[in-house]
């Protein structure tokens, strides 16, 4: 670990602080001022749809001006839009609301190529453990973000206008701490436009790239299913906001805590067993979650989540480095974080709309059929690497 990688863990951190921040408050805030309850989630929805829009103009800006620039440029647009959050919860006005997630959509899609410039600030031995490292810095976020929420919702007259305000403050913060961080020059050919290396469409017909890229997204996608429709679901059973808030706190401490071994159990392991152990992680928090409707089940259900989705996506992020050579990072890293984001707007919706009109039940048996395929995707590539091994 050097200088450079500590910063990007707080400024992971600071990300997650945003994220859970979000995840925590959209949805009561749209619940509150939507036309029609199953709109609850559309601000969080808004968010992810904002992210998967920007992949493209992010790779650009990364490309053309490297990465400090653009990660900067994505704290601002994070400043700006979470005040146009508390300006919209100000003025009561929920498509204001949904906008402003939009926009934060562009610092989201920044923020998830921290993960992918920690492993170019490390070592070359050391990739798999600064990738888990860095993704460790969501603590932060796992403490800060509930936190936040609860503490800032009632800072205004009007509720939750406190915590985009504070929102605000922690994009401000994470601007000082990028600015310090020195990144690897941006590639002369590259800065000039030039084109390199093989086309997306190429890059994405690689066993081992649609596994990584298709783990990566149907493992956001499993958590945000669950995880977004959290709060709604503890209110319909009657918690207050500060009990959904610590199991929030205790999911994303699921989410990032194994940061600190997930990389040594990859390197000890394999990349692709460690997945396998997330998959049957994820498993095992829909059975948890089906068994019953009290504070431990909702809290040890979110935390298992968590811990199934870390595995799965550090390991799916090295997966990945194995598919692409450095001129091609740019494009192969926004196919895959596109890949993220669309799954995470289906499932933003599809959240909203099963647990308010289906059920908590319901919706956690939707979400096995995302466990399935990535059990089926890891044994499809098993399979092409024995064929390719014997050949």
């Amino acid at each position: 670990m050097n200088r450079n990688l500590w910063l990007m863990v707080v400024a992971q951190g600071l990300f997650l602080t945003n994220n859970v921040t979000f995840i925590a408050i959209n949805g009561l805030v749209g619940l509150s001022l939507a036309p029609l309850g199953w709109m609850a989630t559309l601000p969080v929805m808004g968010y992810v749809v904002g992210g998967a829009l920007s992949t493209g103009l992010v790779a650009r800006s990364q490309a053309l001006w490297g990465r400090k620039v653009s990660f900067q440029l994505g704290l601002l647009v994070a400043v700006l839009s979470a005040l146009m959050g508390a300006w919209a919860v100000a003025e009561k006005n929920f498509w204001l609301l949904v906008t402003a997630t939009v926009v934060a959509g562009y610092y989201s899609a920044n923020g998830q190529l921290y993960r992918f410039a920690a492993a170019e600030l490390a070592a070359p031995s050391f990739k798999e453990k600064a990738v888990s490292l860095v993704l460790a810095g969501g603590l932060l976020g796992a403490v800060l973000g509930p936190n936040l929420a609860n503490h800032a919702r009632g800072l205004a007259d009007v509720p939750f206008m406190g915590a985009y305000v504070a929102l605000a403050v922690v994009g401000l913060l994470a601007m000082g701490v990028m600015a310090f961080v020195q990144f690897p020059p941006v590639p002369p050919k590259v800065q000039t436009g030039a084109s390199a290396g093989r086309s997306v469409g190429e890059l994405m017909r690689q066993p081992v790239f649609m596994v990584a890229a298709g783990a990566s997204a149907l493992s956001y996608g499993v958590m945000n299913l669950l995880m977004a429709a959290t709060p709604l679901a503890m209110q319909v059973c009657g918690f207050p906001f500060g009990d959904a808030a610590l199991v929030l706190e205790w999911h994303v401490i699921g989410m990032f805590a194994p940061g600190f071994f997930t990389g040594h159990l990859i390197k000890r392991f394999g990349t692709t067993t460690i997945m396998a152990m997330g998959v049957l992680l994820n498993a095992l928090c829909i059975a948890v979650a089906l068994s019953g409707q009290d504070l431990h089940q909702f809290l040890v259900a979110l935390f298992l989540l968590g811990v199934g989705w870390n595995f799965v996506f550090t390991s799916s992020t090295t997966l990945a480095l194995q598919a692409y050579r450095p001129e091609e990072k740019d494009r192969a890293q926004a196919a895959i974080n596109f890949c993220v984001f669309a799954t995470m707007a289906l499932t933003s919706f599809a959240s909203g709309a099963l647990v308010t009109t289906q059920g908590w039940a319901l919706l956690n048996w939707g979400s096995l059929l995302p466990v399935i395929l990535m059990a089926l995707g890891l044994l499809w590539l098993r399979k092409v690497s024995e064929i390719q091994k014997a050949t």
